[in-house]
């Protein structure tokens, strides 16, 4: 588990954040997750075939196509995807793999972390923001008031 003031180093350091599976649908967890990230100064990077662009940025069809430094590679995608992920975020140099809500892979953490990277695991980036930093739009914890299931 990690502490709150490694999380909340993590968040004061970063400014760039590549979000894996980054939905254009505004009512999805990954969608309000990052526009609340980019509302507060982060720098979003879409990441996810199926879009050309989401929030105004250019969308990347891989960690692999971003042509800048990443920062946090923040996963929306589930458990068992995440392995290959974290090997592309090895090998961009990227500083921290955040696995949303509800995205465990154990395995793939301590590849992670072999390779320098820090880990965050089941944990949501804009709650954490929020309840760290305060916000204007911090909700909070889920209230079910989005959802991804129709």
């Amino acid at each position: 588990m990690e502490s709150i003031e490694t999380i909340k180093r993590i968040l004061s350091e970063s400014k760039t954040i590549a979000v894996v599976g980054l939905s254009a649908k505004w009512n999805r967890p990954s969608h309000f997750a990052a526009k609340y990230m980019k509302d507060h100064g982060y720098k979003i990077i879409p990441v996810n075939p199926a879009y050309e662009e989401v929030l105004g940025e250019k969308c990347y069809k891989s960690l692999l196509d971003i042509p800048e430094a990443v920062d946090i590679v923040d996963i929306f995608r589930r458990s068992e995807d995440v392995p290959p992920i974290v090997e592309d975020a090895i090998k961009i140099g990227a500083k921290v793999v955040w696995m949303q809500l509800t995205v465990v892979n154990e395995e793939a953490a301590s590849k992670a972390r072999e390779a320098g990277l820090e880990v965050v695991m089941d944990r949501c980036v804009k709650i954490e923001h929020g309840r760290l930093f305060g916000g204007i739009n911090f909700l909070g914890v889920n209230r079910r008031l989005i959802s991804s299931k129709k």
